[in-house]
């Protein structure tokens, strides 16, 4: 299948498999002249490792160092993730790139085979795009280029991109990320939720931990019953920010304690939701759901305050287009700082019956 232009694309049709789970995950940074070569081997080495064939593993190996090559050639700045995603026995190798450097001003022509701004682009976009299961690409001439692929494993049914999407980045410095989010499916209603450990480094990831296992291990309910229940489980904890929206055809329910941001993104650029003050494991006196209306074709963003406000939407025309994993990476990388633990979730509004 010849992907699509400027959004995201599958090689087969999206399967509705519930929330996927993030593993091994690397970041690699813009600047060092072995970075395309590192990237590829560490792909290579995940691969094999979650059970690829020698083949498939080669296949996203190429694609990846083409990817990191493109990257450090044209970026001015820029950061590539490379993990592992598994939803139920499905897995999949998942390959985030976003750069701040000139853009791609026609997707289009770049994604043909042969075109290049640089003429060494080896196999090109398109062969990018084509060694990929599924693949979404936003670009601004000016502003950079955010490129999301995913690797299917053999027989795994389809691990779509277009429904929730997360990353977290940790502090220059620390190798573990205080901050954390989890995804449940309950009865077609999806629940998002977004830890904000206190502080940085491993107490602040174990209480991010804590929060994610209680929420994920919870029965169904509103998002002030999650609060509750994160909140006790997080005692004896460092504690954190915590924040959940829970999306129904048509409204957003949201309760947050402390300060994780909560915004729903559409064509009519972004609204926020209003946390309430508190420390989810120490002081959290009131917990309250407030809802809002969630249009079709919006998005709900949660992020810890390791991104500011400073990514818009008008300043990104068609971001909310495209699948929630561009969405999520766009804005880390538009408004992400290093000085703190980063973390943005995206989820994206089901469509109303009718």
């Amino acid at each position: 299948m010849t992907p699509g232009v400027g959004g995201p694309t599958s090689n087969e049709g999206p399967a509705s498999l519930g929330p996927a789970f993030a593993t091994d995950p690397t970041w690699f940074r813009h600047g060092e002249p072995s970075m395309p070569a590192a990237v590829r081997r560490a792909a290579v080495a995940l691969a094999l490792r979650v059970g690829f064939g020698a083949v498939r593993a080669e296949e996203i190996g190429i694609a990846t160092q083409e990817t990191a090559t493109n990257l450090h050639r044209h970026a001015d700045d820029g950061a590539l993730l490379l993990r592992s995603i598994s939803v139920g026995e499905s897995v999949a190798v998942e390959l985030v790139a976003a750069d701040s450097g000139p853009g791609i001003s026609d997707v289009a022509w770049a994604s043909m085979d042969g075109n290049s701004s640089g003429g060494t682009l080896g196999i090109g976009l398109g062969g990018i795009l084509r060694l990929a299961d599924d693949a979404d690409l936003y670009s601004v001439p000016g502003r950079g280029v955010t490129l999301a692929l995913r690797f299917r494993a053999e027989g795994a049914r389809g691990v779509p991109l277009d429904e929730v999407g997360g990353l977290k980045r940790a502090i220059a410095g620390e190798t573990v990320c205080g901050d954390a989010y989890a995804v449940r499916v309950d009865d077609d209603v999806t629940t998002v939720m977004l830890c904000d450990g206190l502080g940085h480094g491993p107490l602040a990831a174990r209480a991010s931990e804590v929060a994610v296992n209680a929420f994920v291990a919870a029965p169904a309910g509103r998002p002030d019953a999650h609060a509750d229940r994160l909140h006790r489980a997080m005692a004896g904890t460092r504690g954190g920010a915590v924040s959940i929206a829970q999306l129904a055809p048509g409204v957003v329910r949201f309760c947050g304690i402390g300060n994780v941001s909560g915004t729903i993104l559409g064509d009519f650029g972004r609204r926020g939701m209003t946390p309430l003050p508190g420390i989810a494991g120490q002081h959290a006196r009131t917990r309250r759901v407030f809802e809002y209306d969630l249009p079709d074709g919006a998005m709900v963003v949660l992020h810890s305050d390791g991104l500011t406000d400073r990514g818009r939407v008008p300043d990104a025309p068609g971001l909310t287009s495209h699948t929630p994993l561009v969405v999520a990476a766009t804005l880390l990388r538009d408004a992400g700082t290093r000085s703190d633990d980063a973390c943005v979730v995206v989820a994206r509004a089901p469509r109303r019956s009718g």
